[in-house]
């Protein structure tokens, strides 16, 4: 004799379902009372944190980052994100003059690593977190390929420094004075900024929101 089977479309259990609690500051999963859910301030029993059902503000201030990152994504292409100076001349070079001269070098593995690292990636990243975003406000949709797709952006953001560390590396490294001389340049300082933001948003955004919108919940 078999077990019994959940019924067909049976509501998963949730900790929203089941007066859990997670406390941002600790990680503690704390069951609040029905009774006490409509308290106006309920406090982690740990470390004494207010307790929310969700992150506090989560959609406006990832909505605010990711729109700052937007806005900083166009001067991070198009301003020279490195400035060479040698005895042959002085010369700016963007991301994507970056990776032409490297295709011109040879060195295609590397360029288009350059390319998918610090172009493609940055605005999928931009893209995807929009879309998840905006989906959270929407008609239900299934959460758990929109959460796979969340941890995916997560993980992958923090490659999109590729670009920033090796002219960061350049910068300290060929320091010749009169022979050469390499300077961080505008460009590579705004794109610094939209991996931060993206980044900032990445972790601001509650993933369990996704789940609220659930097509299921």
């Amino acid at each position: 004799m078999t077990g019994a089977r959940p019924k067909t479309g049976a509501q998963p259990a949730t900790g929203r379902r089941l007066g859990v609690r997670l406390c941002l500051r600790c990680r503690a999963a704390t069951r609040v009372p029905a009774a006490a859910a409509a308290a106006a301030r309920l406090l982690c029993p740990r470390c004494h944190a207010p307790l929310h059902e969700r992150r506090p503000g989560s959609r406006s201030v990832c909505a605010a980052l990711l729109l700052t990152a937007a806005i900083l994504y166009v001067p991070a292409n198009l301003l020279p994100v490195m400035h060479t100076r040698t005895l042959f001349g002085e010369d700016d070079d963007t991301i994507l003059s970056g990776v032409i001269a490297l295709l011109h070098a040879g060195s295609w593995p590397l360029a288009l690593l350059v390319f998918f690292a610090s172009i493609v990636v940055p605005l999928l990243k931009l893209v995807s977190l929009g879309w998840l975003l905006l989906s959270t406000l929407g008609a239900p949709a299934p959460a758990a390929p929109r959460s796979r797709l969340y941890r995916m952006v997560e993980f992958v953001g923090r490659w999109s420094m590729l670009d920033v560390f090796a002219v960061t590396v350049l910068a300290c490294l060929v320091q010749f004075r009169t022979l050469a001389n390499v300077r961080v340049g505008t460009g590579a300082l705004a794109f610094c900024a939209v991996v931060v933001l993206t980044m900032l948003a990445a972790q601001t955004f509650d993933e369990r929101l996704l789940w609220d919108s659930d097509a299921a919940a």
